[in-house]
């Protein structure tokens, strides 16, 4: 099982690193900002999660995952006319694989550790978000867990799925999979529909008219704020 959960690991941190590269190129950025991009989105989560849970940092005691995202990059150096020719959609889809394998691991190492449910789903939240938020950060933009679309969300129902499986000690396989296949499917779901979540608010109500206003010698009536919800409409897909 422990083969299973490094080989998963070291796969997330590869789908990670190569979407921090894929930011870095559209940045402009030389290959050492390649190489600092791909490091934060595929070990940033991982190490703060480790460094909350108190126990040695993954990638210092099994340096591989540093060899990988060295070749992640030496490879996306080699590949870098065709990362220019991705699709919009690449990105993201590419990112939630990489949700779905952090925010699963990340709940896992905390389960395993002996900590609560609920300090396992927070940490596979931190695991699956921290490090695309560092990179959005350095990169000039707006982490996609701060925007509408549904991804921290995903990040929690997975892990949510995945600690209540463990608990009731399901097959760890078994668990692994069904907490993957409902994390990557809200994500992908929320890319394809486009479905986001509410927004809120703050609306004036409208002023009294200017008439009543000039006949009336009382301090005009301060306007009162009220919070409204705006429910955000699936983006339409352009046709080709």
């Amino acid at each position: 099982m422990s083969g299973l959960v490094y080989w998963l690991d070291l796969a997330g941190v590869t789908i990670f690193a190569f979407s921090g590269v894929i930011v870095a190129c559209h940045s402009r950025m030389d290959p050492f900002g390649m190489f600092v991009l791909g490091a934060v989105t595929g070990i940033g989560g991982g190490t703060l999660r480790d460094l909350v849970l108190g126990v040695p940092v993954f990638w210092v005691a099994a340096p591989s995952y540093l060899w990988v995202i060295l070749a992640t990059v030496f490879l996306s150096i080699l590949g870098f006319h065709y990362i220019h020719r991705l699709t919009r959609t690449f990105l993201p889809v590419t990112d939630a694989f990489g949700l779905a394998l952090f925010t699963v691991m990340g709940a896992h190492k905390a389960l395993v550790l002996g900590h609560a449910g609920i300090v396992a789903v927070l940490m596979g939240l931190m695991t699956g978000v921290a490090g695309g938020m560092i990179r959005d950060v350095l990169a000039h933009r707006v982490p996609m867990v701060l925007r509408q679309e549904i991804y921290a969300t995903a990040s929690i129902v997975g892990g949510i799925v995945y600690a209540i499986l463990f608990i009731s000690e399901l097959n760890n396989v078994l668990a692994i999979g069904l907490a993957l296949a409902t994390t990557l499917g809200m994500r992908l779901a929320a890319i394809y529909w486009g479905v986001s979540l509410p927004t809120f608010a703050w609306v004036e109500s409208p002023s009294a008219p200017k008439e009543e206003l000039k006949n009336d010698s009382s301090p005009p009536p301060r306007r009162k704020a009220r919070v409204k919800m705006i429910r955000s409409e699936p983006s339409r897909r352009r046709k080709r």
